[in-house]
């Protein structure tokens, strides 16, 4: 992350920027921008090695732009957040979708957008736990 973020930030003009964050995702059209451990601070009090909570925050910033061009606070929303934690029933996969987000604001053409997000979200999580 840090090369992306000085390549994006060394970017003189969008064609730059674009290329940048092109070389950066994934085949869905994604990237991990952080992957945060929450289930360390419940482990560290219980003194076990579980809950295992990871927080993954995915995305894409050319995604993100089109549906900000549209409602300025899609970016507050962007990334995404996945939670994957284990519980005693299996493992389980949380995800607020972007157009749930985004439909109170009422612009169609971010709302396409954030679908469209959502559908790539959606199916990289299928993939990754048939």
């Amino acid at each position: 992350m840090a090369e992306f973020g000085r390549s994006t930030h060394e970017a003189r003009s969008f064609a730059e920027l674009k290329s940048a964050v092109e070389k950066n995702l994934s085949k869905a059209g994604l990237m991990l921008f952080m992957q945060l451990n929450q289930g360390a601070v419940l482990q560290k009090e219980t003194g076990q090695d579980t809950p295992r909570i990871i927080r993954f925050l995915i995305g894409n910033p050319l995604i993100m732009k089109e549906m900000a061009k549209h409602v300025p606070d899609a970016g507050s929303y962007a990334p995404v957040t996945v939670l994957v934690d284990e519980r005693a029933d299996g493992v389980h996969l949380s995800y607020d979708r972007m157009a749930s987000f985004l439909a109170p604001y009422g612009n169609r053409d971010a709302l396409q957008v954030a679908q469209n997000l959502d559908k790539k979200i959606e199916d990289l999580l299928r993939r990754a736990a048939p």
